[in-house]
């Protein structure tokens, strides 16, 4: 299953190739300070956060820079990390947390990663989520870092010290203080001309996905708050509604106003959008029926449509109706919120959140393999390993040939205006020979 994907970059893309000694040594030195253990690996490759499978595979702990799936820690050994993936996820803000940082501090950073690894944290105030109710305590991310020999720290000491010798009057004469300037700026260097300073940057994170207690939807920031849930899951809010309470789900989007019909959305094909959903669903049918599906195009598919019209399910009829209604106008499609088709009709509206409405969405109509792979990576991996053969090659055959060769117009075509931020995937002049487990990845 994993080398499939990889092979067709679907999975491990874009990771940063670590192998030069002085780097190797610094992510040493800082994996030390994080979390005391090392590793022996002459190269490795990275994520955003500075994980490496390789490392974790090493060390038998995919969790070792996210201990309990909170407060995630990370090691920074260049700024070209923020074009990389985060893996293993936790929660759905982290990425866009830890890009944003990164770039918000991009001078500051490159400078110190000259020199040195930047070791840090997502800091919030629980450390622990053995309880779902923990869950809505996560209310703000603080991001936390220096070098690892403490430049930052001790240029801020630095800058403390100097401000005491201009302001006292006999500071002329405390030799301890001039004697603590002079080796504090050994270390940092002039920080009167280039100062050294993070930006200690917070972040809300009221509506978020996590990994948690079976994947959870929190939306605490909208009119009408609630959460969905799996169904042993107890969160300590007024509304909270499981998986396949579809009507409550519907309503309390559209209360919301977090979603808007495909058939009406602007900036996008709709009938493309529809019969490009319609053709999943055929495809999933066709491979549980045993169907041959290497190779197949539009038309055969189309063909399998006809072969199969009345044994395909009623996502497969509801979507042809209303690409019917989209293409050549006619009565309006009644699909209700209990109808198997409702939530593939649907697409987030333009606003702060689109990428989290869609990744639900992406989860309550998991037929539509495309918006599963670009929205919710997690759970497309999950069901991947599902599948038959068939499928399988099927699916990563046309991720490759229809969405990496262009992911850009893909997202376009699909979203609109609104695109969700993808994370960026490996081509396939980026493959290379399979490393381990982990398979092809890029090279930084």
């Amino acid at each position: 299953m994993v080398k499939r994907l990889i092979s067709k970059g679907l999975m491990f893309g874009n990771l940063i190739h670590i192998e030069s000694p002085a780097l190797v040594e610094r992510y040493r030195r800082a994996l030390q300070h994080l979390t005391g253990k090392t590793t022996e690996l002459e190269d490795f490759h990275v994520d955003l956060s500075g994980y490496s499978p390789e490392i974790g595979a090493e060390l038998g702990d995919t969790s070792y820079l996210n201990h309990a799936g909170v407060n995630r820690q990370f090691i920074l050994l260049t700024t070209e990390q923020k074009t990389a993936p985060l893996l293993n996820a936790m929660f759905s803000t982290s990425r866009s947390i830890l890009r944003d940082w990164i770039e918000a501090n991009e001078a500051q950073l490159f400078a110190l990663t000259a020199r040195d690894a930047v070791a840090g944290e997502l800091v919030n105030s629980v450390y622990d989520v053995s309880e779902p109710k923990r869950l809505l305590d996560i209310r703000q991310i603080t991001v936390e870092a220096d070098t690892t020999d403490g430049t930052v720290a001790n240029a801020a000491d630095l800058g403390r010290k100097i401000n005491a010798f201009k302001q006292e009057p006999d500071a002329w004469y405390d030799d301890v203080l001039i004697a603590e300037m002079i080796d504090l700026a050994k270390k940092t260097g002039d920080v009167i001309r280039n100062p050294v300073k993070l930006k200690t940057s917070k972040f809300t994170q009221q509506n978020f996905w996590t990994a948690h207690f079976g994947g959870c939807y929190v939306f605490q920031d909208v009119d009408h708050p609630a959460a969905i849930v799996p169904e042993d899951v107890k969160l300590p809010m007024e509304f909270t509604f499981r998986f396949n309470q579809r009507n409550k789900i519907a309503y309390f989007l559209q209360l919301n106003e977090l979603v808007e019909p495909i058939a009406q959305a602007r900036g996008i094909d709709a009938a493309a959008v529809l019969k490009q959903k319609m053709d999943f669903i055929v495809v999933a049918h066709a491979a549980a029926m045993g169907e041959d599906l290497k190779g197949a195009t539009r038309r055969d598919l189309r063909a399998l449509a006809r072969a199969h019209a009345g044994e395909l399910p009623e996502e497969f009829h509801g979507l042809a109706a209303l690409a019917r209604w989209a293409e050549s106008g006619g009565p309006w499609p009644k699909i209700t919120a209990d109808h198997p088709a409702y939530f593939y009709t649907l697409r987030a509206r333009p606003h702060h959140d689109a990428d989290l409405v869609n990744r639900l969405l992406a989860q309550l109509a998991p037929k539509d393999i495309r918006q599963l792979f670009i929205c919710h990576k997690e759970l497309f991996y999950r069901v991947y390993a599902t599948w038959t053969e068939p499928k399988k090659d099927y699916v990563a055959d046309f991720l490759a040939r229809e969405y990496l060769a262009d992911k850009d117009a893909a997202r376009e075509a699909l979203f609109g205006h609104d695109a969700p931020m993808e994370e960026p995937q490996m081509t396939k002049e980026d493959i290379i020979e399979l490393v381990g487990p982990w398979g092809a990845v890029r090279r930084g």
